[in-house]
């Protein structure tokens, strides 16, 4: 599936369906990313330059991801791949709050399309220090290259990390790494009123959408199962790590 296709089947609707999870606070000095509507954290790319092996064997470079994944973040992504010029860089995904679902997926998609891996952690870019949040993040918005260290300990990766990281062609996972998966909720980001009908009509169509994305992905389904409990019983759940390659969330060990 190409972008334009993903942009369409995908972006066409106003209902979307987010992770219930607590969105972590943010300084509220940081600018809006995107257009009207945009909020503050949301997810951001740039490319990231660190020594020799930073991101693995032989690898120097790769792309962040950083921030929420919201209604926008499939134009940023497309954006940055678009720059590389052919460059597989690594994509190393650091999510966080009530993340748009149906934008996260798409991001695998779209990563899968072009070839990418993925991973999780977090970025420090080395202009960023001794900054404030407003001035690190408008060093990163024009997308890079920054000199940087890739933090691959006290990882998190989120139900939205664990969909996007689905389309890396190769996936992987820093030891340690806490994978916590949410439930899922419906919400419609113009009107917050959703009929319980048309909720659960939603959700059941989203549901075949995760379970068909999942499948071409190569990650079980199993996962969704683990997902939809969590929505009922309002809960998150810790995968350990012998679950990450049971259910091929990763195609390679840890880290």
């Amino acid at each position: 599936m190409g972008a334009r296709s993903i942009r369409t089947a995908v972006f066409g609707g106003l209902f979307a369906i987010l992770a219930a999870t607590a969105a972590q606070a943010q300084d509220p000095n940081r600018p809006a990313v995107g257009g009207i509507g945009s909020p503050t954290d949301a997810m951001i790319f740039y490319v990231a330059h660190g020594a020799d092996g930073a991101c693995g064997p032989g690898c120097s470079d790769w792309i962040a991801a950083e921030g929420t994944v919201q209604w926008d973040t499939h134009k940023r992504l497309i954006a940055i791949l678009d720059r590389q010029a052919g460059r597989k860089l690594p994509v190393v995904i650091h999510s966080w709050g009530a993340a748009n679902l149906n934008v996260a997926y798409s991001l695998g998609r779209i990563l899968r399309s072009r070839g990418f891996d993925t991973t999780a952690g977090s970025t420090e870019a080395e202009a960023c220090q001794g900054t404030n949040e407003a001035d690190c993040f408008a060093l990163k918005r024009p997308g890079g290259p920054l000199d940087a260290k890739l933090k691959t300990v006290d990882v998190a990766c989120d139900l939205a990390c664990v969909l996007t990281l689905a389309g890396g062609v190769h996936r992987s996972l820093p030891a340690g790494t806490k994978v916590i998966l949410s439930g899922m909720e419906i919400r419609n980001r113009l009107a917050p009123n959703v009929s319980e009908e048309r909720r659960e009509g939603l959700t059941a169509r989203f549901g075949e959408l995760y379970r068909l994305y999942l499948r071409d992905m190569g990650v079980d389904t199993e996962l969704l199962d683990i997902v939809e409990r969590n929505s009922e019983a309002h809960r998150q759940t810790e995968l350990p790590a012998s679950e990450w390659l049971r259910l091929r969330i990763v195609t390679s060990a840890a880290l």
